[in-house]
């Protein structure tokens, strides 16, 4: 465990301090989760997913606490799987750093393809092949657009951290304003008798006659996507000037505005027109500003998705790359892997990262399996509450920057609450991610062990 602002010899170079690192929090979670979710959100849960955005943000804040308290006391890239190699140890380690895997590498994914369905129209507009615009699974050969805008963001970070921190706070401020232009525009329509009835599916998940899984619950552990993302911030700590004061400053503070702005939007949005109009739809917000005929206001917020998504990239990708960066540095990835350029940047992983994730994007079924995404960020926050609980009992003495006074209380709240929100996932999801972790283990017991620091040091 490093003391709080040491460093160690190989480490990235320190250039962002917390307003960039709230906007790179902000960008990362607001993005297709409020453009797309709402809709989704109001198909499981009605008028309450105002409760179901309330509860999903409430056990992330309690997440976010934890995570505050462990970045500040251990400025590392390695996020939840370093809190978790020095609270847990190795083995609970692997897991964790392989559910963040799986988090990340769908999330970058995904939001790529997403991106494509915006851009794709645009470009086979003036000839491009629409075969080049789908994956096989489609039909087509190759989902180029996706693999393109991950090209386009893996250089911003090539280019250095601070430089690709810059543009991210530019796109992040068009996103808030975008959102807050939708509020004004729908609150003069607001009509509080379409929050009636309020909880037409229950609050418990239940699988209906139809085979959806609705219900309050139902709704929050698919919102639960639209809310991490400030988990990306952490993975920033080598990178931070004043770890111990920016980091929790960043991962509270956009905890505090993406759960306000997703609640005051979702307000309006039930509140302008009935619900059954706008859900389970892929455009919920443009689809409402249309049917008010503001069709311009509506374009507008759809090429905001244009702008918005590639935050979403940055910081995940971001993310990702300091993530296995810090497993290369363990030994479980080639250590030659975790060499830093001369920009300060680790260029290596971040090129391997970007490889990974646009041969997901380009050529693999994503949508069938994104959902994983949730349940290995729901894993991995799990472990972040365990940690929190085990070092303070283990080391209740140890220097804490950021303290917080109801460890056990936020602990316990991260626990359970992730742990229901994890039950609450289609069983067709827990499905495929105890498949997903067989593999990892089976990886780990065969290769990622013995090549371990830990192991090499012990076998001396």
């Amino acid at each position: 465990m490093l003391p709080p602002g040491e460093r160690s010899a190989d480490a990235l170079t320190p250039s962002l301090s917390w307003p960039q690192l709230l906007a790179m929090g902000v960008g990362a979670i607001i993005g297709t989760g409020i453009l797309t979710l709402i809709g989704v959100g109001v198909d499981r849960a009605g008028p309450a997913v105002l409760v179901s955005f309330a509860i999903a943000g409430l056990v992330c804040a309690c997440a976010a606490l934890a995570y505050a308290e462990l970045s500040a006391m251990m400025p590392a890239a390695g996020s939840a799987y370093s809190y978790s190699y020095a609270g847990l140890g190795e083995g609970f380690a692997w897991v964790v750093g392989w559910s963040l895997i799986l988090e990340y590498s769908l999330v970058v994914s995904t939001v790529a393809v997403g991106w494509s369905g915006y851009a794709s129209p645009l470009l086979m507009g003036i000839g491009f092949p629409q075969a080049l615009t789908q994956g096989p699974e489609l039909g087509g050969l190759i989902n180029l657009p996706a693999v393109a805008i991950i090209a386009v963001v893996t250089g911003l970070l090539m280019l250095g951290t601070r430089e690709s921190a810059r543009i991210n706070s530019v796109l992040v401020v068009v996103k808030i304003v975008t959102l807050l232009l939708f509020v004004g525009c729908t609150l003069p329509y607001f009509d509080a008798a379409n929050f009636s009835p309020f909880m037409p599916y229950g609050y418990v998940s239940h699988v209906d006659g139809q085979g959806v899984q609705r219900g309050v619950m139902a709704a929050a552990a698919i919102i639960f996507f639209a809310f991490y993302g400030f988990d990306a911030i952490s993975t920033a700590a080598e990178e931070t000037k004043r770890p111990s004061r920016d980091l929790p400053i960043a991962i509270i503070g956009s905890m505090v505005v993406c759960t306000l702005i997703y609640m005051l939007v979702a307000a309006a949005a039930v509140g302008a027109v009935p619900f059954a109009r706008f859900a389970n739809s892929p455009e919920p917000l443009a689809l409402i500003l249309r049917s008010m005929n503001q069709d311009t206001i509506a374009r507008i917020v759809a090429t905001t998705a244009v702008v918005a998504l590639p935050t979403v990239l940055l910081a995940f990708l971001f993310g990702q790359s300091r993530i296995f960066l810090a497993m290369a540095r363990d030994g479980f990835l080639p250590q030659r892997l975790a060499r830093i350029s001369k920009r300060g940047t680790p260029t290596r992983i971040t090129v391997v990262t970007a490889v990974i994730v646009a041969v997901l994007a380009g050529l693999l079924p994503i949508g069938k399996v994104a959902a994983l995404a949730n349940a290995g960020t729901l894993i991995a926050f799990i472990a972040v509450g365990a940690c929190l609980l085990v070092l303070r009992r283990r080391a209740p003495d140890a220097p804490r920057p950021f303290r917080l006074r109801a460890a056990w209380l936020v602990g316990l709240g991260t626990i359970g609450g992730c742990l229901y929100l994890f039950l609450s996932l289609p069983i067709e999801t827990l499905l495929w991610c105890l498949g997903w972790n067989v593999i990892g283990l089976l990886i780990y017991l065969g290769y990622g062990r013995h090549r371990s620091l830990l192991t090499r040091a012990s076998a001396k």
